[in-house]
């Protein structure tokens, strides 16, 4: 057990940093073993107070001088995970020494190595482990940075900024990197490694030339071509949309093998998991290629949503990612399918965030405390903090936000602020109070609106009520109504929308057909109403709450074959095969005439797009269905819905087959848009094909000894995986392996495909996979692929009824909470919903929760959420 409960830090205790520090000189010595880093600090006293404190964890402290005087331990305090210096003038030069061990940093946290490679992760509190420093956002200097390694085994050395000198000397290489803008420690970057590097070149709107490098491991090069043309993209469309132009000469991405998270947007120098950077053809799926331009696109557009401005303190964080996430969604939806793209997000934010709302983790997007900032990286702090960003733009307009965001950026260009000033641009821009949307960033869980329409045919007049609520979270009770913008749309019998608009018109935004809901309760009134429509409520997913509203069965089918709105439509659907299952589960399913015939309407409809096709066609995850409940049987839902699949496979076979044949065409792969599309439905309908006939298994297996892309030949897997015979399955898996063993993003996807399957992801396969060859603890991409896929995806083998799925999880978060608490603690997500489970379930989850507490002395990563889990 812990010796003490590690202490909350909380916002009401912020205060500003007495000193900044306007430079910082880093000379970094590599050696085998070891690490040496010198810094020099040029301090001034910007607040008040004599006193300052330096961060610093697992450091060795060598010497320190201040204004060129050696220090003694009696001139300063060294404490557990501080240095503090108290009695300081108004201006001083601060020069320390650390030593430092990469090769033994597992939390892959500040230096580190990864494989032949030095490389840093500094957010948020990694800079710590480097040096002492003042860590915290707030505190913002220029930095220039020495790097000093063997010039044979680390040939390219690269920091912030831009190169200034490079030189060898006695087999020694020497590089430094200068870097004009100020940013804070968590910005800062350091690679050493023999990489290769591919090199482009953008030219910004007033001219200037830019040099962009991608450097990798030499068997990577092939990889990066996508990845440089989605920066080039991401650039152009940030100059056009924001008026925002890069500032430096060059701009560098490392791909890295063993990283915590998606990639970091340090300044000039974003280091990236190479999942999320390297792709061909041949070893990467579409959904690879467009997390990719997503995830580009985002690291780049934090230069200025992020860098240029970045957060006052880690309470902040949703200022940089939810404004970000907002912009990279804005970018995907522009280079592909803005429908697509808008029901991906909002699928995504319905199954994960509203049950992370729902649990012991719930906080607002501008928490109050935490234990641990890591923990807070999470889908609230992004995701929802992008639909309030969205929402922002839903009521102030297009124009309106844009004015707001200009004033933004120019305004607080090169500081570290809040959310308030967010907020403040928006409204000063725009001449409007926006007080009570502020309540969307300090209130915690997901609002819940219930509907009520009344059609009077005599009056013509259509009324519709709406009450909303927000239910308690942990320190949280009794909320206040927020500022709701409900999109809206009426549908006449004949397929056509119906233009009428409320008789409050304060309420009512034309351009955007936007109800503003504000009070408790609200009834808006629509006249000239001349026949009773189907009314779309939040078209377009307007915003993150729930919905209590009964269409009819009859009137779900109407709207999969004709809203307008491409998110209502698929939401239409969803809610049609939620139904299905439900009643599947009580043994009570039947598929009727009327819902084959609306289903096969969507299919042979070729004026849709394919990947929307593929998405109206998709059942529910196990997950969201889950999550549209207040208790749950995992393994009730999991038999509901293989009936319904199979069911609904079986009456549309002829028609999948068609489909699949249709548009399996020989054509190169090429990842832009409209293959995509063509790829998913096809590779969908193959699916229920299969599920339906052996001649479906058959071309399973054709397609996976002739595909020629990852794309189609990971489909077929899956196919094969889940349709097949067992002895087939498993030649096929052996075959895959066999041809991509070398590759190790590839091995990646063939492990998930297997331990996220509720056919082979038994604990037992786990367990086999846990000490296979290809896995390794120290990756954090391995574990997610085992570990995350089982615990995420297979969950009728989770849900064990012995609760081996639940020990299993445990087992894996105490081995890496010593070793890697970061993703030891993102592992419990799925732990921490026990209250929601079946009784004969929950006790076991819940057992497992303490047996993690009672297992020794924990990370405050891990504690957080074990101790919040079990109140």
């Amino acid at each position: 057990m812990r010796d003490a409960q590690p202490k909350a830090i909380q916002l009401a205790d912020y205060r500003a940093p007495a000193y900044e520090v306007t430079d910082t000189h880093l000379k970094f010595e590599l050696n085998d073993g070891y690490t040496q880093v010198h810094s020099v600090l040029t301090l001034k006293q910007v607040g008040e107070g004599n006193e300052l404190v330096l961060n610093g964890q697992d450091l060795e402290l060598l010497s320190i001088r201040l204004d060129g005087n050696d220090l003694t331990t009696d001139d300063y305090v060294l404490g557990d995970e501080t240095l503090t210096l108290s009695g300081l003038g108004s201006s001083h030069e601060l020069a320390i020494s650390t030593q430092i061990y990469p090769e033994k940093n597992t939390a892959l946290e500040g230096l580190y190595r990864s494989g032949g490679m030095y490389c840093t992760q500094c957010e948020a509190e990694g800079f710590r482990r480097i040096t002492y420093y003042p860590d915290r956002p707030d505190v913002m200097s220029v930095f220039t940075t020495e790097i000093i390694a063997d010039a044979e085994q680390f040939p390219v050395l690269l920091s912030n900024g831009n190169p200034v000198s490079e030189k060898t000397e006695e087999g020694k290489k020497h590089v430094v990197w200068h870097d004009p803008h100020k940013k804070p420690a968590y910005l800062f970057a350091l690679v050493a490694g023999d990489l290769q590097v591919r090199d482009d070149h953008f030219t910004t709107c007033s001219g200037r030339e830019v040099l962009l490098r991608i450097f990798v491991e030499p068997q990577n090069v092939d990889k990066t071509e996508y990845a440089l043309d989605a920066l080039k993209r991401s650039m152009r469309w940030d100059e056009e949309v924001y008026g925002r132009e890069y500032d430096l000469d060059i701009f560098m991405i490392v791909a890295v093998d063993d990283f915590n998270m998606g990639a970091m947007e340090n300044k000039g120098l974003n280091i990236f998991n190479s999942s999320c950077v390297l792709a061909n053809p041949a070893t990467a799926t579409d959904a690879a290629y467009q997390r990719i331009e997503a995830i580009v696109a985002h690291e780049y557009f934090h230069n200025w949503s992020g860098n240029r401005v970045t957060c006052r303190d880690w309470f902040q964080l949703s200022l940089k990612e939810g404004f970000t996430v907002f912009r990279d969604a804005c970018f995907s939806a522009d280079m592909n399918s803005p429908t697509v793209k808008r029901i991906e997000d909002a699928s995504m934010l319905r199954t994960v965030q509203f049950a992370e709302d729902s649990g012991p983790m719930a906080h607002p997007v501008q928490p109050d405390s935490y234990i641990e900032i890591s923990n807070f990286y999470t889908v609230t702090i992004y995701e929802k903090g992008a639909e309030i960003v969205r929402m922002l733009h839903k009521i102030l307009g297009a124009d309106g936000f844009c004015k707001g965001s200009d004033l933004y950026f120019e305004r607080h260009d090169g500081q570290a602020v809040t959310i308030n000033d967010f907020v403040q641009a928006m409204e000063d821009a725009n001449s409007v109070d926006l007080s009570q949307f502020r309540l969307w960033y300090k209130q915690s869980g997901t609002p819940v609106v219930e509907v009520l329409t009344q059609y009077d045919h005599a009056a013509e007049r259509l009324t519709i009520n709406l009450r909303q609520s927000t239910p308690d979270t942990p320190g949280q009770t009794n909320k206040k109504p927020l500022w709701i913008p409900v999109q809206l749309g009426f549908i006449a019998h004949s397929g056509e929308d119906i233009e009428i608009r409320p008789d409050q018109p304060d309420f009512w935004t034309e351009e955007s057909q936007v109800l503003h809901f504000r009070e408790a309760e609200q009834t808006f009134s629509f006249g000239g109403v001349i026949e009773e429509p189907v009314v779309s409520l939040f078209r377009d997913f307007s915003a993150p709450v729930r919905i209590n509203y009964q269409h009819s069965q009859s009137a779900l089918r109407f709207m999969l074959q004709h809203d307008s709105d491409g998110f209502n439509r698929w939401d239409a659907g969803q809610q049609l095969m939620l139904h299905w299952i439900e009643l599947a589960e009580k043994g009570r399913f039947k598929l009727v005439k009327e819902d084959v015939e609306a289903l096969r309407s969507v299919i042979s409809d070729e004026s849709l797009d394919p990947a929307m096709v593929a998405y109206l066609l998709a059942l529910p995850s196990e997950a969201y269905i889950a999550e549209t409940r207040k208790s749950y049987d995992p393994v009730a839902i999991h038999n509901g819905r293989e009936q319904v699949l199979s069911a609904v496979a079986e009456a549309l076979k002829e028609d999948f087959q068609a489909c699949y044949e249709r548009l399996n065409i020989v054509a190169e792969y090429q990842p832009a848009p409209a293959d995509m599309a063509r790829r998913s439905l096809k590779n969908l309908a193959l699916s229920f094909w299969a599920r339906a006939s052996a001649d479906g298994v058959a071309a399973a297996k054709a397609q996976f000894t002739s595909a020629d892309n990852m794309t189609d030949q990971m489909a077929a897997l899956r196919v094969l995986v889940t349709c097949a015979d067992q002895a087939e399955a498993q030649e096929a898996l052996n075959a895959f392996y066999e041809q991509w063993k070398h590759d190790s993003l590839v091995v990646n996807q063939w492990l998930t495909v297997q331990c996220g399957s509720s056919r082979l992801g038994s604990p037992d396969h786990i367990e086999k996979m846990l000490e296979h060859e290809a896995f390794d603890w120290r990756n954090p991409n391995k574990v997610r692929s085992v570990i995350g896929a089982f615990a995420n995806q297979a969950l009728c083998h989770f849900h064990s009824e012995n609760g081996r799925g639940y020990r299993l999880l445990a087992d894996a978060v105490i081995r890496l909470n010593a070793s890697n608490p970061q993703i030891a603690s993102r592992l419990l997500t799925p732990l921490t919903r026990w209250k929601r489970l079946v009784p004969s379930q929950s006790h076991l989850m819940k057992a497992e929760l303490q047996r993690i507490m009672d297992s020794g002395s924990l990370s405050k990563d891990v504690y957080e959420v074990v101790s919040k889990s079990l109140v």
